[in-house]
């Protein structure tokens, strides 16, 4: 029976992970894409409605699936972080250098983009800067729902 309450405790703080990166993605990030939009940096819009291949899924619901999957993962070392002020930096910097580069490396190679964008400056500040808020914001969303789910025990 203690293994099944382990066995749940992760599984819902997984689940917890994926709600955390969910929305963060869509609070965080894209708001950070959005002030950089505005004052002339990001190189494209946020909350983009253009369908993505092959399901034709919006895009940022795409991403904000993709932020869930990442707070899966964020969840996995997130009580490695150091406590205090440092944990906040450390989010922030799991999610400006991880997401950014698997991104940069990964997945514009994969869609027949140059690797890392080409470098371009603006391209490269909005993904580490947004990426970096979604990790600040998914520390924040996963400390909120921790706390009330521990209320609620």
């Amino acid at each position: 029976m203690e293994y099944e309450m382990r066995s749940t405790d992760y599984i819902s703080r997984f689940l917890i992970g994926f709600i955390a990166g969910f929305f963060a993605t869509l609070i965080f990030h894209q708001l950070t894409v959005l002030a950089l939009w505005a004052a002339g940096v990001a190189p494209f819009a946020p909350f983009s409605p253009a369908a993505t291949k092959p399901f034709g899924v919006p895009a940022v619901i795409s991403l904000a699936l993709w932020g869930g999957i990442w707070g899966m993962i964020f969840t996995l070392i997130e009580r490695r972080f150091p406590a205090n002020a440092a944990y906040w930096v450390t989010a922030f910097l799991f999610g400006a250098i991880f997401p950014s580069l698997i991104a940069l490396l990964v997945v514009l190679p994969l869609k027949g983009l140059p690797v890392g964008g080409g470098w371009h400056p603006p391209l490269l500040m909005t993904a580490f800067l947004a990426n970096g808020m979604w990790g600040l914001g998914t520390g924040l969303i996963l400390t909120l729902l921790t706390s009330l789910r521990r209320l609620k025990r």
